[in-house]
């Protein structure tokens, strides 16, 4: 399967913005972006000029390197999200973040997208006492994500429920972390999201 094999920071560092790509790495000064706020190449300190297709692709690129997704993945997304009835854009960002790696991810599980994406595909975590291995299924209101009983003591998984504080957890999930589980208390709404992110760019830009 492909996959992204170089430096993370480069991808944050080329979007001029932090993916939280590196989990607590991210919250620290050692951020490639802290040190080097400027795109990647010989060419990166230059004014960038961007058209409105340039500016669309951007937050397109932005949006797909921060929940991990393949181009084909993305673009099988964002057709089901045009397929649901109200804002193709917000259908989007709410189905990213209904994908069981992203909720492991929000719940504080992982210190990262991938960390997360990993864990899942090594079947650590059950979706209401049953075992689930595919990052992108898509959770539902009521849900109980909770770590395999053999799994608790995994110091990735341990280790980034004790950082647990430092990083923000959304209102629509709620963890118990003596438990090692958590519950999706409502579909996520796209006041949920604060990431920077402007979904009608990426819808623009699939309708070109």
């Amino acid at each position: 399967m492909a996959r992204y094999k170089d430096a993370v920071c480069r991808l944050c560092r080329r979007e001029g913005t932090k993916l939280f790509l590196k989990g607590d790495r991210c919250f620290s000064a050692k951020c490639g972006i802290e040190r080097r706020a400027y795109p990647p190449g010989q060419h990166g300190q230059g004014r960038a000029r961007f058209s409105d297709y340039g500016v669309q692709l951007r937050e397109q690129q932005k949006v797909k390197r921060m929940y991990g997704l393949l181009e084909k993945q993305f673009a099988d997304t964002m057709g089901r999200a045009s397929r649901m009835k109200g804002r193709a854009g917000e259908n989007l960002l709410v189905l990213l973040e209904r994908r069981l790696d992203n909720v492991v991810f929000r719940m504080g599980f992982s210190t990262s997208r991938a960390e997360a994406r990993q864990l899942v595909r090594h079947g650590h975590f059950l979706i209401d006492g049953r075992r689930a291995s595919i990052p992108s299924m898509l959770v539902k209101a009521g849900a109980v994500i909770s770590v395999a009983e053999k799994s608790r003591k995994i110091a990735r998984i341990s280790g980034a429920l004790e950082t647990l504080e430092s990083r923000s957890v959304p209102q629509w999930v709620e963890i118990n972390k003596e438990a090692f589980e958590g519950t999706v208390k409502s579909l996520p709404v796209r006041e949920d999201i604060t990431m920077p992110i402007q979904e009608q760019l990426i819808v623009e830009w699939y309708s070109r």
